[in-house]
């Protein structure tokens, strides 16, 4: 049986994205999938789309608070909510991540475990430890903690700030709009030669029937604990 390619657009400036990249990192062994991650601008997004942010209703917002808390504990991510959301999310935004976090999947080329860990601690910096993601200082240090060296570290800084980067992250997001994509997580499940396309960190089970696999929890080494 060939495997699956599964696409995953994200933007670390979203919690439930986290939420959804943890979880298919976790069954990249589990279901007969290549597991492509896919860093993109959610701005973009949500300017092409026409959306607007959940937090920008007042109760969405307050549910969402909410809603995060009992996910982060269901998925096992050590998800907290940063002390203001909203500096962190529409003053500060994540351009600047999110076009380092493309340098290296860029130089990395085969979107592997480099690419997987240097996302998670930039999301780790915004969403469990209240810290910074934009000044390349903050940025330089998830990237130490995910593994690169210092010269790598400053190399990647360089590309993240050049015209080939910009464009390729540009690149990426138009490729989630021409999906029409709203919002972020959306996973494209390629099946036999069509995209099937999921939004959000909750759809995993029908994502599983769709795909012909079988969905065992958001950790599938542990299907049976009680979180």
């Amino acid at each position: 049986m060939s495997r699956k390619v599964i696409e995953l657009f994200y933007d670390v400036v979203s919690p439930y994205s986290w939420l959804g990249f943890e979880v298919l990192c976790r069954y990249r062994n589990v279901w007969n999938m290549e597991l492509k991650l896919r860093p993109a601008f959610l701005g973009g997004i949500m300017q092409a789309s026409g959306n607007k942010p959940p937090a920008m209703v007042p109760n969405k917002g307050l549910y969402m608070a909410k809603d995060l808390n009992r996910l982060a504990s269901y998925m096992n991510v050590p998800l907290r909510h940063p002390s203001d959301p909203f500096e962190v999310m529409f003053n500060k935004g994540s351009l600047p991540a999110m076009r380092f976090i493309t340098a290296v999947a860029e130089k990395e080329k085969d979107g592997g475990r480099l690419l997987e860990n240097v996302s998670r601690e930039v999301w780790k910096r915004i969403w469990s430890t209240d810290q910074d993601i934009c000044e390349p200082a903050s940025l330089s240090e998830a990237g130490l903690k995910a593994g690169l060296s210092s010269s790598e570290v400053e190399e990647l800084l360089g590309l993240s700030k050049s015209q080939p980067i910009k464009d390729k992250l540009k690149q990426t997001t138009q490729e989630a709009i021409n999906y029409e994509a709203f919002g972020f997580p959306f996973v494209v499940c390629h099946i036999d030669g069509k995209p099937q396309v999921f939004f959000g960190s909750d759809r995993f089970e029908l994502m599983a029937y769709c795909i012909g696999e079988k969905w065992l929890g958001p950790q599938p080494d542990k299907p049976t604990s009680n979180l």
